[in-house]
């Protein structure tokens, strides 16, 4: 089933939530909702399930106008961040639920409910709790459950809301590469919230990132990632040094360096800000082929990556440099040293309406 959203707005008193906002989700996709907290995504998740009703616009089920219709006739299923499990019910009763409270004529009998339930419980590898409760189980288990609860009303849209939000690290990473393999089984047309970056850019076929109630980019998580349409995506998606660049006739210059920029080849003049990923930046040991030199504050090494704190020696400006551990071991590179570093690449953003060459 796609999904398509026409022009939503939502406000809660002065707040605007959703500031028209269009968006299609096709059939059988896995959509990722990021952005920082109180930019919209969650708003839109519940607009979508029908626990809001938006100020404006129109939502689409297929070609089926679903605006105004219930949250019961809307055939979703929705996984929240904290469970929602039941617990005085034992998992298997949990899963059967959505089928047990069905309205009397389209409610399937108990030996059809069984055979659902052990069947869902196998999909999401955990026949074998059918019998404890919620409290016996650990939250990445609990998490599973309620997708299996979801799963069990056969929804025509899955809608998750943070899923693994209240996880540690670890369990967070196995859940969401088991939630990928999931989907891609099960081919169901799915939306989630997340804020984390990692996440989205891991799990989904495509992420739309969200900002003040506005979406700033649509795309693969390679394309919002290594083309960001936006300073902020930019900002958002992994680590970003933020340096004063001038902008020539499609040539960035970034302290004494010389990076192409062609998409603003034809910006005659104008000041602009550098987007450099701490990966992006080397140290090079002749001072003249360098952007600039910086002082090294702190030294992170984290397993195979070493991250260097570092401030600009010209203004003082913190920096991030990321490097293999194996070139960080060939260098003398100590707390309170000075290096000079190159960039291999950046991305420019103008900072303000810049003179154009006259066609």
């Amino acid at each position: 089933m796609s999904i398509r959203i026409e022009n939503v707005c939502k406000r809660f008193n002065d707040f605007v939530a959703l500031d028209h906002v269009d968006l299609t989700i096709e059939p059988g996709e896995l959509v990722a909702l990021l952005g920082p907290s109180g930019s919209g995504k969650t708003t839109l998740l519940r607009v979508i399930a029908g626990l809001e009703v938006p100020d404006q616009g129109r939502i689409f089920f297929d070609a089926e106008d679903a605006t105004d219709k219930d949250v019961r006739e809307r055939a979703v299923g929705f996984v929240f961040q904290h469970y929602a499990l039941f617990r005085h019910m034992t998992v298997f009763e949990n899963v059967a639920f959505g089928l047990r409270v069905k309205p009397k004529k389209s409610r399937p009998s108990d030996a059809v409910i069984r055979e659902k339930v052990h069947g869902l419980l196998e999909l999401v590898q955990l026949d074998w709790l059918g019998d404890r409760y919620p409290h016996q189980l650990s939250g990445g288990q609990r998490q599973r459950i309620a997708l299996a609860r979801a799963l069990a009303i056969e929804p025509k849209v899955l809608l998750l809301d943070e899923p693994f939000g209240a996880l540690d690290a670890k369990v967070r990473k196995d859940l969401r590469r088991w939630l990928r393999r999931l989907h891609d089984e099960i081919q169901l047309t799915s939306v989630f919230v997340t804020h984390d970056q990692e996440e989205a850019l891991e799990v989904s076929d495509r992420v739309v990132l969200f900002d003040h109630g506005r979406i700033e980019q649509i795309g693969v998580p390679d394309e919002v990632y290594d083309h960001p349409a936006t300073s902020f995506v930019y900002g958002f998606l992994g680590h970003a040094n933020q340096l004063q660049s001038r902008v020539q006739h499609g040539v960035a210059i970034i302290g004494r360096s010389r990076l192409p920029a062609p998409e603003h080849a034809g910006v005659v003049d104008a000041t602009g800000t550098a987007y450099i990923r701490p990966h992006d930046l080397d140290i090079v040991d002749d001072a003249s082929t360098a952007a600039f030199s910086a002082k090294v504050e702190h030294v992170v090494k984290l397993g195979s990556t070493v991250r260097l704190e570092l401030s600009d020696t010209a203004d003082g400006k913190a920096l991030e440099v990321e490097l293999p551990r194996e070139q960080f071991d060939e260098r003398d590179v100590a707390v309170g040293s000075i290096v000079h570093l190159a960039a291999r690449r950046a991305r420019v953003f103008i900072d303000a309406p810049a003179a154009k060459e006259v066609a």
